[in-house]
């Protein structure tokens, strides 16, 4: 699950939601166990409780309840408007030593706008990664179709251990993370698979010698316990949250550890929980989904071959991009763009079909002689390279620490090789950025049942597109199977990772609708796919810019 690392280290825009407008719920009306409701919901099982962790976690609850947050304006170095709050929130690096050392998330918010009587708490989203930053959602509140929900709910972000300024994690300098240009054989040879494996070890030990004995902590479990301390610390008797990407991981395990604290939940683009999956048998399928999605971009390039003459069926522009892939080879593009930089910014087409055109457009007018287009798409910005560094420090521990991997390289090699045969766009690519999880010197975790019991949950919302490559669509399914009483609205024939946002207005009414009332629209209903891209003429100045749309990471 990578697509945090490339959100961050190749410069996809921040996005931000833009949801359809419908009724919001009554005056006055709240689901059960909302701040201003009666009551109280129960602790957590008991097996759970008895923990250290999880005990741990209880009392950690308990201090921020009391404490609450101090919001104060924001520093300038969030880049948030005026009108946001920041606040930092203590939790224990262990849960097991909850009054051992403490650690401070960056925490952001926008006020409900609505009457006190309408207010339902806050609504808090983590965009996944892991190592993505949610301290920008707030912002969504200053859009007009989010009037609505930004009427009803606090909006609240933050940044989650490890990530930007909470706590931060590092594995090497930002300069050796960013290093350009860099050079990958499509089929890597034995010298070269050598050259990966001591730099996995190598990037590992970084890893250990950075964050030491911490270096464990940090890890889905607690990115969960660290959720609920900052329920706690709202005020909110219940969460009311949305995840997308890796973040629906993260409140499915919430869901199965505090489902008694659950309010609401939209889970947006689903990782498949089940156990058997996490993480290396998931990133393998994700390899596959690329190959497909991939093709998707090719074939609608080829529809639109009069604009960008790249050819007119997905096998003829696959040959235009292995043109473009020869010459960088040879002669990096502006002297920083290589063969790993132009596959990294070819990887976007797979995620957001945003992308499709700017893609296209870089790679006609580099085959025309003008690489300027493409540079500026793929090359490094040294302005981000901390942020990049930082970003995929904390995907690779959280993955690492989740749960155990494959340690000797020949099972790598025979699966990947296998795999690269089917699905040759992404696969070796995805293993060399998990390959440091063979080297892990940290202890594993044991993998997590994501699981409730009937009716141990509210109604929550899943949504989902059909070929989604990042969290393949069969994700979707399997949480709605785990999860009691989920519905899940499917966006047919798309793939854009991130369903709710801006892209689908049929999507969005529904998930805004949920949010409002508390209403699903029963077990499962579709939408339409959102429209394609147009293309864009190399004649026309304005670069197609991706759209406004909620950024999920995995």
């Amino acid at each position: 699950m990578r697509d945090v690392r490339e959100l961050v280290r190749y410069g996809v825009t921040a996005t931000v939601l833009s949801l359809s407008l419908v009724a919001p719920a009554p005056a006055g009306a709240f689901a059960a166990g909302h701040p201003a409701a009666p009551g109280g919901p129960a602790a957590p099982g008991a097996a759970f409780a008895k923990t250290p962790e999880m005990a741990g976690a209880a009392k950690a609850a308990r201090r921020a309840a009391t404490a609450g947050l101090a919001w104060r304006r924001c520093p300038a170095v969030e880049d948030l408007p005026p009108t946001a709050q920041c606040a930092l929130l203590r939790v224990p690096l262990d849960y097991a030593r909850p009054d051992g050392t403490q650690i401070h998330l960056t925490v952001s918010r926008m006020k409900a706008t609505g009457k006190r009587a309408a207010r339902q708490g806050s609504l808090v989203y983590n965009p996944g990664g892991p190592g993505a930053s949610g301290m920008f959602f707030p912002v969504v509140g200053m859009l007009p179709d989010w009037q609505r929900v930004a009427a009803a709910y606090d909006l609240v972000g933050y940044a989650p251990r490890g990530v930007a300024r909470s706590a931060p994690l590092s594995c090497e300098s930002p300069k050796a993370f960013t290093h350009a240009p860099t050079q990958v054989p499509a089929v890597p040879s034995a010298a070269y698979k050598k050259q990966r494996i001591a730099a996995a070890r190598a990037y590992a030990q970084g890893c250990a010698r950075t964050a030491g004995a911490a270096l464990r902590q940090y890890n889905t479990l607690n990115n969960v316990r660290d959720l609920d301390v900052l329920r706690a610390a709202l005020g909110d008797r219940k969460l009311t949250f949305m995840g997308a990407s890796y973040g629906t991981y993260l409140g499915a395990l919430y869901a199965t550890l505090y489902p008694s604290y659950v309010r609401r939940m939209v889970f947006d683009s689903v990782v498949n929980p089940d156990p058997s999956g996490i993480w290396y048998r998931n990133n393998l399928e994700q390899s596959l989904a690329f190959e497909s999605r991939w093709r998707d971009f090719r074939a609608w390039a080829a529809r639109n071959d009069r604009t960008y003459r790249l050819g007119r069926t997905p096998e003829a522009v696959q040959a235009s991009y292995e043109k473009v892939r020869a010459a960088v080879a040879r002669r990096p593009a502006g002297g920083v763009v290589g063969t790993g930089e132009l596959q990294a910014a070819f990887l976007k087409t797979a995620y957001y079909d945003e992308y499709w055109a700017m893609r296209a457009g870089a790679l006609s007018a580099f085959l025309r002689g003008d690489p300027s287009q493409l540079v500026e798409q793929a090359g490094p910005d040294p302005s981000t390279a901390a942020e990049e560094e930082n970003a995929n420090a904390v995907y690779t521990a959280v993955l690492c620490n989740d749960a155990p991997w494959p340690v000797k390289w020949q099972t790598w090699d025979r699966d990947n090789t296998a795999l690269a045969r089917r699905a040759p766009f992404e696969t070796w690519d995805n293993a060399w950025t998990n390959l440091p999880c063979a080297f892990w010197p940290a202890a594993r975790q044991m993998r997590m049942d994501v699981r409730t019991r009937p009716k141990a949950l509210p109604p929550t919302l899943i949504v989902a597109a059909e070929r989604d490559a990042a969290t393949p669509y069969a994700g979707a399914l399997e949480l709605q199977r785990r999860l009691g009483g989920a519905a899940l609205v499917t966006e047919r024939a798309a793939g854009t990772h991130g369903v709710a946002g801006g892209r689908n207005a049929c999507v969005d009414r529904h998930v805004e609708r949920y949010l409002l009332t508390g209403a699903t629209p029963g077990w499962r209903a579709t939408c339409a796919p959102h429209p394609e891209p147009a293309p864009v003429s190399l004649d026309q100045r304005a670069a197609a810019a991706p759209r406004a749309a909620l950024p999920p990471a995995v």
